[in-house]
C-alpha cells in the first residue's frame, strides 16, 4: 500500500473503532442496569439497546445517497456530531425513556457507509479488497472489544460514564477525519442527470447485494439479542457478575478472531469468498443451536459463543470487501447505505426480539435466533462469487489543469473511475482491462506522460 492508502486506513479505521465501541459498550450490561431507570420493563431495556439500530437504518440511507452526489467529509462530520449528542443526552438521562431518546438521536448519526466510500475512493482496486477487510476486522474487534470492556468499566463509571465516553469518542474521531485524503471523484457516469429513485432502483435490482443486505440483517439481529440474553444467563448458570463476564468474552473474542484469519486470507487470496461466507453463515446457525440446547451447563454457553464468534468475525471482514466488489462506480456509498441500514435495522429488530425473550425459555429463545440464522442461510445459497477487478495509480502530471486533464483520462476507452488527490499529486483508475484496446494504452500514457504497465 501507499501512503495515501495507509493514512485513509488509519484515519477511517480509528473512526469506527471509535464510534463501534461507543455504541456497543452498553449492550452487554444494560439489560442487567436498565432496571436502575424510572419506567424501566425488559421490552424498552430491549429498545434501549436496540433503537440507535432504527436510527441508522432509517438515516443510513439517506446519507448515503447525498454522499454519491456531495463531497462525504462534511456529511460524516454531521454523523459524528449527532453521535456526541446522543451521548450525551444518554449519559445525563434520569429515565428509560431519555436514553432511548438519546441512543435513537446518536443512531441517526449514520455514516458508516458514507466511512466505506470515502475509503473506497481513496484506495486502489487491488488494495481495496485489503482495506475493506481490514475495515471489516476492525468493525468486529471493536465490537468485541466494547462487549468485554463495557462489563469492566461500568462498576467504576457507571451507565452515565459509559454514554459520556461514548460522546468523547466521538469527539476523537472528528479529529481522525483530517487524517483521512480529501479526494475529488471524477466519474464517467455522472449521477447528476439521476433522480434518487433511480439512483435507489438500480442498487435495488443487484441479487447478490439484496444478499449481502440480508446476512448483515441476520448477523447483527442474532448478535445484539445474543448480548440482551447472555448476562442473566452467566450469572445464573456460571455465577459471575457482569463485571466478571468481560474476562469471558475477551478470550473467546482472540480465539475466534486467530481461528477467522487464515479463512479471510484463504476467501480474498484464492477467491473462495462465497464458500467461506456461505460456512461461516452454517458455522453460526449451529453455534445457536447449540446454545439452544446448551446453554443450561457452562461448557455449553462457552462452545456455542466461541463458535458463534469466529462466524461473525468472518462475516463482518467479508461484507464490505464483497459489497465494494460488486457495487456500481457511481452508487458504491448507495450500495453500502442499504447495507449499513440492513445491519442496524438488524440490531434494533434483534435489541427489541431479546428483551421479549428475557422472560422465555433458552430453548425457545437460541431456538428462534437459530432458525432466523438458518432462514438466513437459505435466503443466500445461491449467491454468486463477487467479480475482481483490476486498477493503476497514476502521478498527476506537473503544471495541468487537473479538470481537463481529467476529462481527457475518462474519455479513453476502459476507464470507468478516476479519483484524484491533488494534494498528493496521484491519480487512482479503474479499468475494465476488456475494454482497453492498444490505442487506449497508448492515450493513457500519453496523458500520463510516462509509461504504464496496464
Amino acid at each position: 500500500m501507499n501512503s495515501v492508502e495507509k493514512r485513509a486506513i488509519l484515519g477511517v479505521g480509528g473512526i469506527f473503532a471509535l464510534r463501534m465501541i461507543g455504541l456497543f459498550m452498553i449492550v452487554p450490561v444494560f439489560s442487567v442496569y436498565g432496571d436502575n431507570y424510572a419506567h424501566a420493563t425488559p421490552f424498552l431495556i430491549g429498545l434501549a439497546v436496540g433503537v440507535y439500530g432504527l436510527g441508522q437504518a432509517i438515516f443510513q440511507i439517506p446519507m448515503s445517497l447525498a454522499a454519491d452526489k456531495f463531497p462525504r467529509k462534511p456529511i460524516i462530520f454531521l454523523g459524528l456530531i449527532l453521535f456526541a449528542l446522543g451521548g450525551m443526552i444518554a449519559a445525563n438521562a434520569t429515565d428509560i425513556y431519555e436514553v432511548i431518546i438519546g441512543r435513537a438521536l446518536a443512531g441517526s448519526g449514520a455514516v458508516s457507509a458514507v466511512l466505506m466510500a470515502l475509503l473506497a475512493d481513496v484506495t486502489r482496486e487491488e488494495m481495496r479488497t485489503k482495506a475493506m477487510a481490514t475495515m471489516g476486522l476492525t468493525i468486529a474487534t471493536s465490537i468485541m472489544l466494547a462487549f468485554a470492556f463495557g462489563p469492566l468499566l461500568v462498576g467504576s463509571l457507571g451507565m452515565s460514564g459509559l454514554f459520556w465516553l461514548t460522546s468523547g469518542f466521538a469527539v476523537l474521531a472528528m479529529m481522525l477525519l483530517f487524517v483521512v485524503p480529501t479526494p475529488l471523484r471524477v466519474l464517467k457516469h455522472n449521477l447528476d442527470n439521476k433522480s434518487i429513485g433511480q439512483q435507489l432502483a438500480s442498487v435495488l435490482k443487484i441479487g447478490d447485494l439484496n444478499r449481502l443486505h440480508i446476512s448483515i440483517f441476520a448477523l447483527h439481529l442474532t448478535m445484539t439479542a445474543i448480548f440482551v440474553l447472555l448476562p442473566h444467563q452467566l450469572f445464573e448458570v456460571l455465577g459471575l457478575s457482569v463485571r466478571q463476564q468481560g474476562l469471558v468474552y475477551l478470550p473467546l473474542l482472540f480465539i475466534g478472531f486467530a481461528v477467522a484469519i487464515p479463512f479471510i486470507i484463504v476467501a480474498e487470496k484464492k477467491r473462495k469468498m462465497r464458500q467461506v461466507f456461505l460456512g461461516a453463515i452454517g458455522l453460526m446457525t449451529a453455534a445457536l443451536a447449540l446454545l439452544a440446547l446448551g446453554s443450561h451447563v457452562g461448557v455449553g454457553i462457552i462452545l456455542g459463543l466461541l463458535l458463534y464468534f469466529m462466524g461473525f468475525n468472518l462475516l463482518e471482514a467479508t461484507i464490505p470487501s464483497w459489497i465494494s466488489k460488486r457495487a456500481p462506480v457511481a452508487n458504491k456509498a448507495t450500495a453500502m447505505g442499504l447495507n449499513s441500514s440492513s445491519q442496524f435495522f438488524g440490531a434494533f429488530v434483534g435489541g427489541a426480539l431479546g428483551g421479549l425473550l428475557l422472560t422465555q425459555p433458552n430453548l425457545l429463545a437460541w431456538g428462534l435466533l437459530a432458525l432466523i440464522m438458518g432462514a438466513a442461510l437459505l435466503l443466500i445459497f445461491p449467491i454468486a462469487q463477487p467479480p475482481y477487478l483490476s486498477s493503476t495509480t497514476i502521478t498527476i502530471p506537473k503544471n495541468i489543469n487537473i479538470q481537463d486533464w481529467s476529462r481527457q483520462m475518462l474519455a479513453v476507452d476502459g476507464v470507468d473511475e478516476l479519483v484524484v488527490m491533488a494534494k498528493e499529486q496521484v491519480a487512482y483508475l479503474k479499468l475494465d482491462k476488456t475494454q482497453l484496446t492498444d490505442d487506449s494504452r497508448q492515450a493513457l500514457s500519453h496523458l500520463a506522460q510516462s509509461p504504464l504497465d496496464i
